[in-house]
């Protein structure tokens, strides 16, 4: 079987590892999100990338959610001594990822090569692509104003309520290579437990790969990020329940019209299943507490290809 699968940072790279654990991972194309890529200093930074990689690798830190396990903070306390930006914590041995994407980066090689590369490094056998090689960000609209993605969920904490989701670049961005071929050749395609709007919704403002959802041919599964209504980790609950109205499973699937055949869901939300017009329901347990819970809910999304 081969799977497409349409992810963010820290809850898909958890559902992309359980996935890996029941498909050929040769087999399985991982299209990531680069709305949240910024520069820090000098560096190109892909956080949600990074996230799919250090999972795969078993290098993740599973106590923070983001970054390496075993972090050092030398560089940066150094940094921090000089008078440099410290905000977005980068750590010892993350910073050697960097250096070598940005070198990669201005010496010409894009950003879907640069990423394959450093998977294969890393030992990974899945196809992992960023949703486009073109500069796409994320801003993010509050009553305090507009901010960039990681201004508001680093620097802020998230705690500004979003009026609008924008991204810059999305009237010119086009598929990084290999992406669309890989939806059209998938049996499946999924939409990892990610934020609809901030996650999975920047690889949707690339047209071209929405277009293909919408003109698919095989079914596509989504995975909700909530449990009863609540978000595991992040803003995803606040986002839907000021830009959607609530927190519904029905909720969610509207945030992906005509994308979606059918919706995971978790036991506690079974009860609440009006409104998923179209869209078939999936219960079973989503929380990911270890891998083989990650396992179990990756099965769970692949079932739908059986009925």
């Amino acid at each position: 079987m081969k799977v497409a699968v349409l992810s963010g940072g820290v809850g898909g790279a958890r559902f992309v590892q359980g996935l890996v654990d029941v498909v050929v991972p040769s087999d399985v194309t991982v299209v990531g999100n680069v709305g949240d890529d910024l520069e820090v200093l000098g560096l190109h930074v892909s956080p949600d990338l990074d996230s799919i990689m250090y999972a795969l690798a078993g290098l993740n830190d599973e106590h923070r959610g983001w970054g390496r396990a075993d972090e050092t903070w030398r560089v940066l306390d150094t940094v921090g001594s000089l008078g440099g930006e410290t905000w977005f914590r980068l750590g010892d041995l993350d910073l050697g990822l960097h250096l070598v994407r940005t070198q990669a980066l201005r010496a010409g090689e894009p950003l879907s090569s640069v990423t394959l590369r450093l998977a294969r490094a890393l030992g990974i056998e899945l196809h992992l692509l960023p949703a486009t090689d073109d500069r796409l960000r994320t801003w993010i609209q509050t009553p305090s104003g507009e901010f960039s993605f990681q201004e508001w969920f680093v620097a802020r904490g998230h705690r500004d309520e979003v009026d609008a989701v924008r991204f810059e670049g999305e009237e010119s961005a086009v598929t990084a290579p290999g992406v669309l071929e890989s939806i059209a050749d998938a049996d499946l395609i999924l939409l990892a437990p990610s934020n609809p709007y901030v996650s999975i919704g920047p690889i949707f403002a690339v047209a071209p790969i929405r277009e293909a959802l919408a003109a698919r041919r095989v079914p596509s599964v989504a995975v909700s990020p909530l449990i009863a209504g609540r978000a595991v980790k992040g803003p995803a609950d606040r986002m839907l329940a000021r830009l959607a109205g609530g927190t519904s499973p029905a909720h969610v699937a509207g945030a992906y019209p005509g994308l979606i055949d059918a919706l995971v869901v978790d036991e506690a939300d079974a009860h609440d299943l009006d409104g998923l017009a179209g869209v078939r329901p999936i219960v079973t347990r989503t929380l990911m507490t270890d891998l083989e819970a990650r396992k179990r809910l990756a099965e769970a999304a692949l079932g739908a290809v059986a009925v």
